[in-house]
Parts: structure tokens; C-alpha cells; sequence
């Protein structure tokens, strides 16, 4: 038999291997020519960062992971967090030693349960360290974490939350800033057994920053550092966009925005550059909403801007376009545009199609009792994204649909200490958002899980808001709800004997 021949049946066997199955094909499907069309599967493998949560002693943190149960996935699977360690205490074997048999919390605060049931865990004070989550088997597809921190008093005060993320290589926050008044860092975290190397790269309004200190930044394995951004330039600028570009490894990156009168939140990544943005659930009643772009080509972008409300698509006064030079950050204050309805942002050129990155930070309550939150442009739910961490009345769940109409379910886990799953299914009409009277576990015990997933139709945006417990401050919190990316596309494999030929 040929090497030619052999190779080929090799490389037949490991795709078979991979993908955990092989189709045959019919005699009917090989006459018509059509290939077969792909499955999805389970992801076998799931890795999460979580940022450490605050430097507060005032820090009331609550950690929330949980799995969906995945149709055709294993029974069997693991998933843990770990801790990471600092990038001081990486540089001195004798103090990480140290701190590992002194620091309370050089256990992870939450264990994750089974699919199908939330698992919650608190921790409280400064020392909460940076984890590393990773989950595999039945536990990998679609696993969720999410961190949510309280902070009473001081800078930042207010509801934060951050969903831990996978890591990656490429990371743009638009919507950082510099300003007096605003302390922000930049967390990142390294899952693997080799040190990453970071360029940390910032925008404001005339063009790059002039920094050298950002260049070249190593995060030790299994590790994390975090960089506040005053340090980094000398510049003040009120709109910020921070690049983080991985020159080797991988890392989760995430920027914590503190604010000295108006509180503060995560700023996770934006969605990838692209010409058509959606930011979707800005809270009705939004006192403040500041929107901030940016375009990393060479080329400048005119934006077509409108709200998706509950009745339609809706252009703001005085705010129908917006232009942004290429390489320069723009800022429009967009003020209170949601005027006490459910609404998304709904961005698409008005001429030729450039990429383009976007970012809104939100000011719900005035005076003295304000506080901010940020909304990233975001993905489609596509076939399924969680929101980990929900509570009785703490939560709001915002449905888009900015081309077609969509049919979406929602699906209530049990409560993290008891109580029934529940499902709703909502049809939310082309062009509207929709707040939702998202289901609730009956008998509901604890935290729970949502679960939201496209049925039929267009692509659904979605986000989930979530509100603190202190009546004197209008402290929340936003996260946008992507694909979690628990099933991949694998195409099917056909047998084929002509390969066998000589």
C-alpha cells in the first residue's frame, strides 16, 4: 500500500478521533452532491479568569458558578477554581510560600456544583485574590462564574460584577479614562504554565498616548497583575480605549473603573471590531449615558445611531450620527436617551462599512447617590448564554432584536439552596427591546441561574442588570450575555473508499 494511502486513512481515523463520531454517507446523499451538514457538539474543555474583585476592607464579594445542563454532554467532568498567584509574590518564592500558609484566601470561596444547580460562596475584605477556573466533561459546556462585589463606602462604592472570561489574546476597552476622579486598572491573569508577555496600548482623544511602561508587561504563570493607568501615561483624558495585545501566551484581561463620586463597575471587553454594533439593556431610567468609540484602522467610521425601545427603532435628538476619526477615541454624551423606557444601542454605518469598537457607561440616581455601570458592544445570545448570579427582585433582564423578529426561552435554574427550575418563552418583535419578567425558581431558596436561548428568528441581544441592596444609592450592576460557546461546529466526516485506490 502506498505512504500516500496510509496517510490518508491516518488522518481519517484522528478527524474521527476528534470529533467523537463519523458519518457515513448515503447512497442518495453522494448522488446529490450535498454534504452533510455539520453538527454541533459539547465543548470537552472550559477555562474562566476572575479578576481580584477590590482592594476594599469595606468589600462584601459573592462568587456564583454554574453549569447548564447540555444536551449530549458527558456525565462525568470536574471543574475547580484555584488561586492565582500575585506578580509581587511570583518574584519571591519565599513570600508566595508564606502567603500561601497565611492568606485566608488561599481557598477558592465557591466550589461549582453539578449542571443544573447554582453554586455560591462569599468572601469579604482586600485579600480576595485573582482565580483560575478550568472544567471539563460534563461540567465544561456553557460553565459560568460570575463575581459580584458590594462596596459600602469610599471609591468605587456601589454594585461591581464581572463574568469570569476565557482567555484570549486581543482585548479592547473603550470607555477606560484618566481623568481626575477616576482610578482604573487593568487585571490581567494568566492561566498557563509559561509567563505571557503583554503591550498594553491606550487611545485617547488626538491619537495614541506616548507610554513605554506598558510595553512588554510579563504575568508569571498561573499568575496575575494589575496596572493602574494613571501610571501608565501622563495624559488626562476623559475617554479612554485600552488595547491589550498578548505577544506571547494568553491571559484574561478586564479593567476595573473606580470613580470617586459616581462609584464604579467592570469594563469588560468589547465585542470584536466590527460595523454593525449592538449594546444592548441600558437601564429606563439611566439619569446619564455616555457613549464612547473607537476605530483601530486607518480609516474614519460615520455611525448611523439609534435606540431600539419597546415600540421600535428610534433616532435621538440632536445624536442621528457620529463620527470617529481613525485611531482617536470619541465621546458623546447621549444624556438621559432611554427617557424611562427599556432601550439598546443600535449602531450601523451610514456609508461605507468600517470596524469599529463601542462602549456606554450608564449613571442611574443623582447627587450623592449616583452610580455608574458600563455596556460593551456584545455578541448574539446565539444558541445559549447564562447569567450566573440572580436574586428576588434584584434582577432585569433586557431582550433585543435590531433586524428580525425573534423568539427567545429563558429558563430559571434551581435556587443555589433550593426551589424549582421554571421556563418562560418570549417573542420580542424586529427592532425593540424588551425588559422582561424573567422567570423565577418556585420556592426559590439562594441565588439562581438564567438560562436564555434563540429559538427561532433574528439574532437576540442580551443583558442582565442586577441591583444592590442599598436603598440610599442607585447601585447596579450590567452584564451583556454572548454565546457561552458550550458546543462547537464539527463537520461530518463521509467514508469514502476511493482514497484506498492506487
Amino acid at each position: 500500500m502506498k505512504r500516500t494511502t496510509l496517510s490518508l486513512i491516518a488522518c481519517t481515523a484522528a478527524l474521527a478521533a476528534v470529533t467523537g463520531f463519523a458519518a457515513v454517507a448515503t447512497p442518495d446523499a453522494a448522488d446529490s452532491g450535498t454534504a452533510a451538514p455539520a453538527a454541533r457538539l459539547p465543548v470537552e474543555r472550559t477555562s474562566l479568569l476572575c479578576p481580584a474583585p477590590s482592594t476594599s476592607d469595606l468589600a462584601e464579594t459573592q462568587y456564583t458558578s454554574f453549569t447548564p445542563v447540555t444536551k449530549g454532554a458527558e456525565e462525568k467532568g470536574e471543574a475547580a477554581l484555584t488561586v492565582a498567584t500575585p506578580g509581587d509574590a511570583a518574584e519571591d518564592g519565599d513570600a508566595k510560600d508564606d502567603k500561601k500558609s497565611d492568606d485566608k484566601a488561599a481557598k477558592p470561596p465557591v466550589e461549582p456544583e453539578k449542571p443544573g444547580t447554582p453554586a455560591t460562596g462569599k468572601t469579604s475584605g482586600s485579600g480576595t485574590p485573582a482565580l483560575i477556573g478550568t472544567a471539563d466533561g460534563g461540567r465544561a459546556p456553557g460553565w459560568t462564574v460570575q463575581q459580584t462585589t458590594e462596596v459600602v463606602a469610599g471609591t468605587g462604592r456601589g454594585l461591581q460584577g464581572v463574568n469570569c472570561s476565557a482567555p484570549d489574546t486581543e482585548f479592547w476597552f473603550p470607555g477606560a479614562s484618566t481623568a481626575a476622579g477616576r482610578s482604573d486598572y487593568v487585571h490581567l491573569t494568566n492561566p498557563d504554565d509559561s509567563a505571557a508577555v503583554v503591550d498594553i496600548e491606550l487611545y485617547g482623544k488626538d491619537g495614541a498616548l506616548e507610554s513605554t511602561v506598558g510595553e512588554g508587561v510579563t504575568v508569571p504563570p498561573h499568575g496575575t497583575e494589575s496596572l493602574l493607568l494613571s501610571t501608565l501615561t501622563e495624559a488626562k483624558e476623559t475617554d479612554l480605549t485600552v488595547h491589550v495585545g498578548v505577544r506571547s501566551g494568553r491571559v484574561g484581561a478586564a479593567v476595573q473603573a473606580l470613580d470617586d463620586k459616581t462609584g464604579g463597575d467592570w469594563l469588560t471587553a468589547a465585542a470584536d471590531p466590527a460595523a454593525d454594533l449592538v449594546l444592548p439593556g441600558i437601564p429606563k431610567d439611566a439619569t446619564a449615558v455616555r457613549l464612547v468609540l473607537f476605530t483601530p484602522g486607518g480609516t474614519d467610521a460615520d455611525l448611523k445611531v439609534r435606540l431600539a425601545s419597546p415600540s421600535g427603532l428610534i433616532t435621538p435628538a440632536g445624536h442621528e450620527t457620529v463620527h470617529v476619526k481613525a485611531g482617536m477615541t470619541t465621546g458623546v454624551d447621549l444624556g438621559a436617551v432611554t427617557r424611562g423606557e427599556a432601550g439598546s444601542l443600535v449602531l450601523t454605518p451610514t456609508d461605507g462599512a468600517v470596524p469599529v469598537v463601542a462602549a456606554v457607561r450608564v449613571v442611574r440616581g443623582k447627587g450623592g447617590e449616583q452610580e455608574s455601570a458600563f455596556i460593551p458592544a456584545s455578541d448574539p445570545v446565539g444558541a445559549r448564554a447564562t447569567a450566573a448570579d440572580n436574586r428576588a427582585k434584584s434582577t432585569t433582564l433586557a431582550l433585543t432584536a435590531p433586524g428580525e423578529e425573534a423568539e427567545v426561552r429563558v429558563t430559571a435554574s434551581a435556587g443555589s439552596e433550593g426551589g424549582t427550575p421554571a421556563t418562560k418563552t418570549y417573542t420580542v418583535k424586529a427592532g425593540t427591546t424588551q425588559n422582561v419578567e424573567a422567570p423565577v425558581p418556585a420556592g426559590l431558596k439562594g441565588g439562581y441561574a438564567l438560562t436564555v436561548e434563540t429559538v427561532s428568528g433574528g439574532p437576540v441581544h442580551a443583558s442582565r442588570t442586577l441591583t444592590g441592596s442599598d436603598d440610599d444609592v442607585a447601585s447596579f450592576t450590567v452584564q451583556t450575555l454572548p454565546d457561552d460557546r458550550g458546543t462547537v461546529s464539527v463537520p461530518n466526516a463521509e467514508e469514502d473508499l476511493s482514497v484506498l485506490q492506487d
